[in-house]
């Protein structure tokens, strides 16, 4: 059971009482009748056949409040979207599978790649910034959800929770995220926000003073959680990173785009688990090595539109900063851990912190020395100038495919 304490700048939205999901799910439902939801779900094949999805989609079956599921497909071969047609086929909602990797899909993304608008990674970026031009070209849906498909905790509060402050009318939210207690069987989850995000920003605040930016990224609880819900009409303007740095990316250009006033954070579950990433320490380029790289630089050049300078040794006395913040919350998570009755390995958070500290740098030596790197895919509003038939093709495309 949540507090009602607010944490900085961004509305908290807490779960103060157990509401009857019932009952939750009615209020949608009279929503969807002014305000017609989507959910969208960027999916591995692989994920198909996990442990996490299937409990996924018997949940979402019963949330009769969303119209359209739009799922983003990656690594399927012909067979294996076939396979995926089937498996998605109980769903009651209307769905809509992009198949990324078929064939009119490809050809719509070697078009856009001609005109340098298509995304140069592969991964969940990409993936969500296809499902977004879905959604923007479909009619049938004003309030749009996404969330991860490995999620092993998921029940039918999660989405019901995520989509009611954008689809609540007497609400003036234009963004949703979403936060939950990391918390994996016995013992504290959720290292980089606890050991890196958190303390990074606080020693950026603590160098640079107050800035209405690191106040709004300090005030989520989780901030890369993979959880969040919109209006439709911020997805034209909204800019998805292509690296590691996507949910920090999409908050930073949420602060962009929108007044805090218009942005939350609510409580989507008691209880939260997906799979986890591993440290890496020996191979910067990949787990969570890698990630905590690209979120600090995200966090970097976002401080760069915003006007800072990063004169001679500003990134020493930033890593020197984060790392005493960094071990100072490990004390903190130790107590907590105690009073708990968690288990609590100081060596394998130090290790962490070691590794991020490293990323500090690594990160500002990425940013340094490539000015010109272009981390974010191009928008909607301009892809839809370029192209201004891409939507009613994205829908076709998506229809022959779900049809054949």
């Amino acid at each position: 059971m949540s507090d009602f304490f607010q944490n900085g700048i961004v509305t908290t939205l807490h779960k103060l009482r157990d509401r009857p999901i019932d009952a939750l799910e009615a209020e949608l439902l009279g929503f969807s009748k002014h305000r017609p939801m989507a959910l969208i779900l960027p999916s591995l094949y692989s994920e198909l056949e996990g442990p996490a999805l299937p409990s996924i989609v018997e949940h979402l079956s019963s949330a009769t409040y969303i119209s359209d599921i739009i799922i983003g497909l990656d690594q399927a071969d012909r067979g294996q979207f076939d396979k995926a047609r089937k498996f998605f086929e109980k769903l009651p909602q209307q769905k809509h599978i992009l198949w990324n990797d078929g064939p009119k899909l490809q050809g719509i993304h070697a078009e856009l790649d001609d005109k340098g608008l298509a995304p140069q990674q592969l991964g969940k970026g990409r993936n969500v910034w296809y499902c977004m031009g879905y959604a923007l070209a479909s009619t049938g849906c004003e309030a749009v959800a996404l969330h991860d498909c490995d999620i092993t905790t998921y029940d039918r509060y999660l989405p019901a929770r995520l989509l009611y402050p954008v689809a609540n009318p007497s609400f003036s939210f234009e963004f949703c995220k979403g936060y939950y207690p990391r918390i994996a069987q016995d013992r504290l989850s959720g290292r980089v926000t606890r050991l890196f995000i958190t303390p990074l920003l606080r020693a950026l605040k603590k160098i640079l003073g107050p800035m209405d930016y690191l106040d709004f990224m300090d005030s989520f609880r989780y901030p890369l959680s993979g959880e969040f819900s919109l209006r439709k009409d911020l997805m034209k303007t909204l800019r998805i990173p292509s690296d590691w740095g996507l949910e920090v990316g999409v908050l930073s250009d949420v602060y962009r785009n929108l007044s805090h006033r218009q942005v939350c954070q609510v409580d989507i579950s008691d209880h939260y688990d997906h799979k986890h990433q591993s440290l890496s320490p020996e191979n910067i380029g990949d787990g969570l090595s890698r990630m905590s790289q690209e979120i600090a630089k995200s966090i970097y050049r976002k401080l760069a539109t915003e006007g800072v300078s990063f004169p001679m040794g500003f990134f020493r006395t930033v890593k020197a900063s984060y790392y005493r913040m960094a071990l100072d919350c490990i004390e903190q998570y130790y107590y907590d851990a105690q009073l708990n009755d968690l288990q609590f390995d100081r060596h394998g958070e130090e290790q962490c912190v070691e590794v991020f500290a490293q990323s500090v740098i690594t990160a500002s030596e990425s940013f340094v020395n490539n000015p010109m790197e272009a981390p974010f895919i191009a928008n909607w509003n301009r892809v839809s100038s370029a192209v201004p038939d891409i939507g009613q093709r994205l829908i076709e495309s998506v229809a022959a495919d779900n049809d054949s």
